[in-house]
């Protein structure tokens, strides 16, 4: 499923128009990025849980060269499913 499958998605759930929904799902999205460059967790209880987390530097292998190459830290955003996702994927 890509975005503007999802709008269509969330336009006919919520009986909305696609412009509507598609605004609805950027503001969604924006909000989320603004809280993890800020460092917070957003939590949706049920759903899971976005945040961020440091990774530190280390030493890889370029694949093609097999040259030694070193990987700087840097941060990455995480998700972590929430029970009710995950028993509803069980199923």
């Amino acid at each position: 499923m890509n975005k503007t499958d999802l709008v269509a998605k969330i336009a006919d759930g919520a009986e909305i128009s696609k412009t509507a929904a598609a605004k609805a799902l950027n503001a969604f999205t924006t909000s989320i990025t603004k809280a993890l460059k800020k460092g917070d967790k957003v939590t949706l209880v049920g759903f899971g849980t976005f945040s961020v987390v440091k990774r530190k530097a280390r030493n890889g292998v370029n694949p093609q060269t097999g040259e030694k190459i070193k990987i700087k830290a840097r941060k990455v955003p995480k998700f972590t499913c929430g029970k009710a996702l995950k028993e509803s994927i069980k199923k």
